[in-house]
């Protein structure tokens, strides 16, 4: 096992961080990690983290519903009912935000579902997922040939590029970034959903909030270190939406984090307060996805 320490921030480049929360791995590892946060510009990360070469065991799970697809569970059971509501969300969401349809990147694309669904929409798709298993299962999904990283899809041009809760898995977070953005159209559009750690079930559950998801979760963004991030790259925010089921099932997994089973009544009630919250409270929910363009 191998572990790295980041000496700067990844937002802003300063090098003063507090910490701000030990949390356990709970799915794979039991092991803890603590997230600092950068005094200068509140940005959360996991550090130190295991390096690129050392974190791919830490997915090794049949409860990484990402990439297994695995329906054991009433936890995995609810997410595969959502996903297909969402998954048409999403498709919509794109729709809406570039007209006529031409080519989708999906990256971190899982096991292909949401590709699956664009390209029944008539979207010309593309999807890079860095595992094996997934990436065999998307390929299966899709019928399209699935890339493993960006190099195999150099020089492609998409309209739409989408990250669904991938940003926060990736080490070279500002490399990554640049590259997707140079494969874009002169109008396209980045889509990037991630968890969002201003919400009120994030401050309820503090440490045992399931999408701290450490280690897996390098980074953990709120909408003004995300805002940073985008300005950083040159793209205009054009909005930011909600992800409101995403309040019901991080309070599953947080549930059964804290009490050691799940608890459905409590979950429930929690993610509506959540989403409660966040109505009347500057959109913060459980989950953001936030859509922006070139400036």
């Amino acid at each position: 096992m191998s572990y790295e320490r980041l000496e700067q921030c990844p937002i802003c480049g300063k090098e003063e961080f507090k910490n701000f929360l030990v949390v356990t791995d709970n799915a794979v590892s039991k092991e803890s990690f603590v997230i600092v946060e950068c005094e200068n510009c509140t940005f959360k990360f996991t550090n130190p983290r295991p390096d690129q070469g050392s974190i791919g065991q830490y997915y090794e799970s049949e409860d990484y519903i990402s990439h297994s697809n695995t329906k054991t569970g009433i936890i995995n059971r609810a997410y595969h009912v959502v996903r297909s509501i969402t998954t048409k969300q999403k498709v919509e969401l794109i729709n809406r935000h570039s007209p006529a349809k031409g080519a989708v990147l999906d990256y971190g694309c899982g096991t292909g579902v949401f590709l699956s669904a664009c390209k029944k929409d008539g979207w010309e798709v593309r999807g890079i997922e860095p595992n094996g298993r997934a990436r065999e299962e998307a390929a299966k999904e899709t019928g399209e040939s699935i890339a493993q990283n960006l190099e195999e899809i150099a020089g492609e041009k998409f309209e739409v590029i989408t990250l669904w809760h991938v940003l926060e898995h990736i080490h070279t977070i500002n490399e990554t970034l640049e590259e997707l953005i140079k494969l874009l159209q002169e109008e396209g559009t980045l889509i990037i959903a991630v968890p969002n750690a201003d919400s009120h079930d994030a401050q309820q559950y503090k440490a045992d909030w399931a999408a701290y998801d450490v280690p897996r979760h390098l980074y953990h963004f709120t909408q003004p270190t995300m805002k940073r991030l985008l300005k950083r790259h040159k793209m205009k925010l054009q909005e930011v939406l909600p992800m409101k089921f995403d309040a019901y099932y991080v309070s599953m997994l947080s549930e059964k984090h804290k009490e050691g089973k799940t608890k459905m009544l409590s979950s429930v009630v929690n993610g509506y307060k959540s989403n409660s919250y966040a109505e009347k409270n500057g959109n913060d929910y459980s989950s953001l996805i936030f859509v922006a363009k070139r400036k």
